[in-house]
């Protein structure tokens, strides 16, 4: 059954008064599902894990790889382990590889600490060098980097010395550890193996993660075999992990009931629903926020704050979440949950056919009638989001619009490129300010509406870099009443980051943004 559990309200508060020792600010739905396979009793070692990942990567260098559920947490962490992770109740960092990341002048400089010894699989050795080496790559506009929007907020690295790295921010971010787990930054491959070139590495990726790569056919496959001289040894106790990317809902619920997989990302609340039927282990992240309907502000119409009011208006939330997420899904209503530190009873949206109407019609008389495409990933419950509300807005008049399909790596260059009129976008919430700002902020690179607004870009900054929870909490309430009169998106739904697992599979632990760890996996009779 699955289990909801929360997030304790006075322990969030000490943790955001303690921002400066890194430990992040809950903001998060505070629901969260069993864990699956709750230990029941000492590891056992061999065994191959067959597991699921949503999308197929584009590479395996760090500098492609998305660091969260739906696309490669769990490739990631098998590859190149991690510097640090959080707990994803109490979101207080840490460690792993690193031993320290902190700072003593709010935020405009960190020191990060390495254990010492540690060594990538081809011999050479992971140290602050390599760690400033992955970083400067990822922080680098050229590469286009999936990391850019946390990347992007280092100014400098400066090696101090093999087990030390002297980082310089771009403005203070006390917080900034609470963004830096959600990355790839927190995966460091060896500057030697990257030196050789993108096709290379794919061949041979080398890392200093619980598992080395044996083979990859691309849309089928890959094969990932133990790293005897992982660093946190006897870990990791699978002999072995087989990884195949399933976009689609059905074919991942299908695999795990037929037991052909015995652990997946999964991303659907359906899915989630119907495996907790079927008697398979689930787990959700408790975050905040969600995904939204993403309109970009930089072009017609929704350059013009009325016609993104207008759509926001017309959407039906509910009929969304009833037509594509038979009624398992939820809408998120504010920002942060009621046991969040954060929390404001500020609605995110509300429905008004009449004003809705009367804003369409307003527009048409000025010559500006809405017209616009929806441009939707080819995942089953994205396109039916985009139908669903194409057909709620033909209900109205003087509104217009069209659906393109495309394919996840197609459509993402299209977003990255801002080419779009309306997209998904997501900005789920743990600490406010590592989604808050990188979503919304008209200098992050992560702002896919493009939204620039003095009143909201004053109010993230605030919040960064407050220093108690009522400094922070006064600047995003600011903030969240600013998101809510723009309008540049329309959050739909909260999240699922999860993960399911068959009853076999023990010691699965999750960070961030759902990305699954699994060198402490273990898989019982």
């Amino acid at each position: 059954m699955l289990r909801r559990r929360r997030s304790v309200t006075s322990t969030l508060a000490a943790l955001c008064v303690a921002a400066l020792a890194l430990t992040a600010c809950s903001s998060g739905d505070t629901s969260a599902a069993s864990a699956p396979g709750t230990p029941v009793g000492d590891p056992v070692s061999g065994g191959t894990l067959q597991a699921i990942q949503i999308r197929e990567p584009i590479s395996l260098d760090p500098v492609a790889l998305p660091n969260v559920w739906t696309n490669s947490g769990l490739l990631g962490n098998a590859l190149y382990g991690t510097l640090m992770t959080n707990d994803i109740d109490s979101l207080e960092i840490e460690y792993s590889m690193a031993t320290d990341f902190s700072t003593d002048d709010g935020g405009r400089t960190f020191v990060l600490k390495l254990r010492p010894g540690l060594t990538f699989t081809d011999g050479t050795p992971l140290d602050a060098a390599a760690v400033a080496y992955n970083w400067d790559r990822l922080r680098d506009p050229a590469n286009g980097s999936e990391s850019i929007r946390q990347a992007a907020q280092i100014a400098g690295t400066e090696v101090v010395d093999a087990e030390t790295l002297k980082v310089t921010m771009v403005a203070p971010s006390p917080v900034f550890a609470s963004s830096l787990v959600l990355s790839g930054l927190n995966w460091i491959a060896s500057p030697t193996a990257l030196a050789k070139g993108r096709q290379a590495f794919d061949e041979n990726p080398v890392g200093a993660g619980p598992f080395t790569l044996t083979k990859w056919a691309r849309q089928d496959v890959l094969e990932l075999t133990r790293n005897p001289g992982y660093w946190d040894a006897p870990r990791p106790y699978l002999d072995g992990i087989t990884l195949r990317p399933v976009p689609d809902a059905n074919q991942r619920l299908n695999a795990l009931t037929s037991g052909s997989a015995q652990l997946a990302s999964e991303s659907s609340w359906s899915n989630l629903s119907k495996a907790e039927s079927a008697g398979l282990s689930t787990s959700v992240v408790p975050l905040g926020g969600g995904q939204y309907l993403a309109m970009n502000t930089r072009r017609s119409p929704f350059d013009d704050a009325r016609a993104r009011r207008a759509v926001s208006l017309a959407l039906d939330l509910d009929a969304i979440n009833t037509a594509v997420f038979e009624g398992t899904g939820t809408v998120p209503r504010t920002f942060f949950p009621e046991t969040s530190p954060f929390f404001e009873d500020i609605a995110l949206s509300n429905s008004d056919d009449a004003e809705a109407q009367r804003l369409f019609d307003e527009l048409a008389a000025d010559g500006t009638p809405v017209k616009f495409t929806f441009l939707a990933y080819s995942l089953v419950e994205i396109k039916s989001v985009a139908e669903v509300v194409q057909a709620q807005l033909a209900a109205f008049d003087n509104v217009e619009i069209a659906v393109e399909i495309m394919d996840f790596t197609a459509a993402q260059a299209r977003v990255a490129a801002r080419d779009f009129d309306m997209t998904i976008a997501a900005a789920v919430v743990q600490d406010p300010d590592s989604s808050l700002w990188t979503s919304f902020h008209a200098r992050s690179q992560g702002n896919p509406t493009g939204i620039d607004d003095p009143e909201l870009n004053d109010a993230l900054d605030a919040g960064r870099i407050g220093t108690t929870v009522e400094e922070r909490k006064a600047a995003y309430d600011v903030a969240q009443q600013r998101l809510v009169d723009l309008a540049p998106g329309v959050f739909y739904v909260q999240s699922a980051p999860s993960v399911v697992s068959g009853p076999e599979v023990q010691g699965v632990r999750m960070y961030g943004m759902g990305s699954a760890l699994l060198d402490a996996v273990w898989l019982s009779e």
